[in-house]
């Protein structure tokens, strides 16, 4: 895997300051077309070396991210999930109900960070003030001020943002094979609610389910007009 290997190296750095509560947070599914968003959330304390193998949660397969669960769970002082549904994400905007989602996966630990690196180039635990303002009553962004760092690619640099990335994502791809049960023409078992070409051709023929984003730009469908517009 070369240098898609995760380290500790931003952990290690803020120890180093004093910072000894890091957490990882990092998103899935946000590019999905159904299904939920789910940000995961895992606390270090120590330098005790990851579990082998722990790399970007795209980079493995459904049944290594699985095999790492339970290794991931065990090496974390503290780890939780949180997610928002894709009726959440039309009221409320991707933006804000991806601050939500890591508001919800930040609640849900019993130790309570000092430091959180985040992956991407934002921070994804607030949401902008235009946003929030759009929106009554905006949802409580409870640690939108928590000490933070942004890492680009983080998932596949940072260890406790790899660990937060394979959790969450363990977690959401059995709620879209549990979902596949009921709505199995859309094929979410494997294409896990994203864009796949059998997940768009039974959206042209049935329409969406209560499952999708209907806010986003969506397929046409039988005896419709005209796509669903972006809100």
């Amino acid at each position: 895997m070369g240098s898609q290997v995760p380290t500790l190296r931003f952990e290690r750095a803020l120890w180093r300051d004093g910072l000894a509560r890091v957490v990882g947070v990092d998103e899935v599914g946000r590019g999905a077309l159904a299904g939920p968003l789910t940000v995961g959330a895992v606390v270090i304390t120590s330098l005790t070396p990851p579990p082998r193998r722990l790399t970007d949660s795209k980079l493995l397969t459904s049944a290594q991210r699985e095999a790492l669960e339970a290794p991931l769970r065990e090496w974390a002082l503290d780890w939780s999930l949180g997610s928002v549904s894709s009726s959440e994400i039309d009221d409320w905007g991707l933006r804000l109900a991806l601050a939500v989602a890591a508001t919800r996966a930040l609640d849900g630990l019993v130790v309570r960070p000092t430091f959180a690196l985040l992956d991407g180039s934002f921070n994804l635990l607030r949401a902008p003030l235009d946003v929030l303002s759009g929106v009554a009553p905006p949802p409580d962004l409870a640690y939108a001020d928590l000490a933070h760092e942004t890492v680009v690619k983080g998932d596949a640099r940072c260890a406790t943002i790899a660990a937060a990335s394979v959790l969450a994502k363990v977690q959401r791809d059995r709620v879209m094979v549990e979902l596949d049960r009921q709505f199995g023409d859309f094929d979410w078992a494997r294409n896990k609610g994203y864009g796949a070409p059998a997940h768009l051709e039974a959206l042209r023929r049935h329409g969406p389910t209560d499952q999708h984003r209907t806010s986003w730009k969506l397929p046409s469908w039988e005896g419709c007009a005209k796509s669903v517009g972006v809100g």
